[in-house]
Formats: structure tokens, sequence, C-alpha cells
């Protein structure tokens, strides 16, 4: 955070990337401290959220979101303290989560924020475990795959924010057996730790042959966050009726080659699975209980999670650079 408190930095979108972003398509600009107007408040920001969906938004395409623009600020995740403004419900020294991340300073709409306990938990909680990370997990898990007890469950880019989540909900749950995919024998060791009944490194060999060898019996749900040959792997082990929860593809977001798997979609329709995509804005109805579940069982000590923090609004593109080339544990955040 700028030490000069009527001072404001944000990061713009310079450019588009072509394949890989690189530090080039930011800029860090300066600007003046907001000021309020009727219905609004000024959210001094203490944690931004990078995600990988932002890379697709980086892009002049048409989406479920609007693409960012050119030299503005991008948006995102964000918890902080209100600091100007007043609204019904809401006043200064409150802590709200909002979506303008990428700056200092966020002037929102009131009806846009919504207030957290910081007494329940860690304030960075409500933009990972607590916020739409945890709920992604929970909603594409046991809404969109319906898991059962019994089940076994295949994570791809399972020791990110939301894989992570999605393993440990399985067993809380009573799945079966867990298995996840990582990219680091580091991060296999924390899913060990974190309860899953198995683990792989994608870099050691053919995810196809990994999956077999850690599924011997099949998989009845998967969580895919990375696509390309996982998605292939899962649709290869997957049993009569299995579904699968289609989160996200890292495995192409940086690519300007359409992917060359899965090849074996027709299995789909002998093994009768269900592939089906999901965003968690459909998934509101499930935000009380979620809470109140997860709440719980961060209170029991039966549910861990890991942020990976970066300190600077000047060091927001590095870190989401580092999102995309799998350098967090867990939730990556930025304090500002």
């Amino acid at each position: 955070m700028s030490s000069d408190s009527s001072v404001n930095r944000e990061i713009h979108l310079a450019s588009r990337p072509e394949g890989w972003p690189t530090a080039d398509n930011f800029r860090l600009v300066t600007t003046e401290v907001p000021t309020p107007g009727p219905g609004q408040l000024v959210v001094r920001n203490q944690f931004m959220s990078v995600d990988p969906y932002m890379r697709g938004r980086m892009n002049d395409v048409k989406s479920y979101m609007p693409p960012f623009a050119l030299d503005a600020p991008l948006d995102g995740g964000a918890i902080g303290e209100v600091v100007a403004g007043e609204a019904e419900g809401v006043k200064p020294g409150d802590v709200v989560l909002h979506s303008l991340g990428w700056r200092e300073y966020a002037l929102v709409d009131a009806r846009g924020v919504r207030k957290v306990d910081p007494g329940i938990a860690p304030v960075s909680a409500y933009l990972s475990v607590l916020g739409m990370t945890g709920l992604t997990a929970y909603a594409g898990l046991l809404d969109v795959a319906a898991m059962k007890a019994g089940e076994t469950v295949f994570v791809s880019g399972a020791a990110g924010a939301v894989g992570s989540m999605v393993g440990q909900i399985a067993k809380l749950r009573g799945a079966g057996r867990v298995i996840g995919s990582a990219g680091s024998p580091a991060k296999v060791e924390r899913l060990l730790a974190l309860g899953f009944d198995a683990a792989f490194d994608y870099h050691e060999g053919p995810v196809h042959q990994q999956l077999k060898a850690a599924a011997p019996d099949g998989v009845d749900v998967y969580f895919d966050n990375v696509g390309s040959d996982h998605l292939e792997a899962a649709i290869g082990a997957m049993n009569l009726h299995g579904r699968a929860a289609i989160c996200g593809m890292i495995a192409q977001y940086n690519s300007a080659e359409p992917p060359a798997a899965p090849r074996n979609l027709a299995l789909v329709i002998g093994k009768r699975l269900t592939l089906r995509g999901f965003l968690v804005g459909d998934h509101g109805h499930l935000r009380d209980q979620f809470v109140q579940e997860m709440a719980g069982w961060l209170r029991e000590g039966r549910l861990s999670y890991d942020e990976t923090v970066v300190d600077g609004i000047e060091q927001a593109p590095e870190a989401f650079l580092g999102l995309m080339r799998g350098e967090n544990l867990g939730k990556m955040l930025v304090r500002l």
C-alpha cells in the first residue's frame, strides 16, 4: 500500500496477451483516491485474488464474462475496509467483499458488497476457503457432480485453491477414495498430508497410466480444473454413469492451438457419462449451507487451506503470471 493516503495505485491492462501473458501486458497507474457519491463506498483493499479465469478475460472474445478493457483497471475478487461513504447496513470500519480488485482503493456500489465477520476467520479466507473458491469446490462436487458416499473421486490440479478443497470435502462427505494430480513432488506430498488417498505428479508420466494405477477400480466422479490430457484420462477411467464437473481447463488457456485431447469422447456414450460445465454464480442458493458446513470443519480442525501471498499492488501481475505457471500452493493472493 502506498504511504500517501491520497494516492491510489491500480494495475491496468496495457495490451492483450498472445499466448502466455508477460509483464509487458500490464501497467501500474497512479490515480487519486476516489470520493464516494450517493450509494457508494470507498474500500481500502487488504487482499485481492488472482484466478485462472482472468486469463480468458484478457482476450477480446465473447465469453460468459465481458473482456477486460484496455487502459483500464482489471477487476476481480477483493476484500477490504470501508473508509468512506455510508449505506444501509454498511459503515466505515466494516470489512466487505467486492469485485474491484487490482487497485488499492476501490469505489464500489454499496449494493455490490457483502459484509463479512472477521471474527470467524482471517479476512483472506473469504477469498479462498469461505469465498468463491470454496463454494466452487463445494457446489461442483456435491451439486453438479452429485458425489455419493463410497465413490471414487479424481481431482485434477488438486493442489490449487479449488482442487485442494474438493479433495478434502470429498473425504469429509464420505468418498471411498480420493485421487489428485499436481505439478510437483512437493505438491503431491501436500495432497497426501491433506488426506488424499493417492496423488501423482503429472510430469512423471502419461496421466492415463498414473490414474489407472491410482484408481484400479475406476473413477465415479471427476472434478476437472485442467482439461486436455487429464479430461481424456478421466473419461477413460470413469465407471458407468460417472459424472464430471467441468470447472476449468487451465492447460489450454495460454495455448494458441486447439487442444489435442480428449480424443476418446465416444466413450461418453457407452459409459453413459455426464460431463457438465458450471459457473459458481449459478449456485448462490448453497452459500449459507456452504459457509455453515465449511466454518464448522475449520473450527473442528478437520479442514486445511493453503495460501500463497504476494505483497504489494505492483507485484499483482507477477502473482498472476506465477499462478499461470503453477507456482502457488492453494489460493494465490496479493496483500495490499
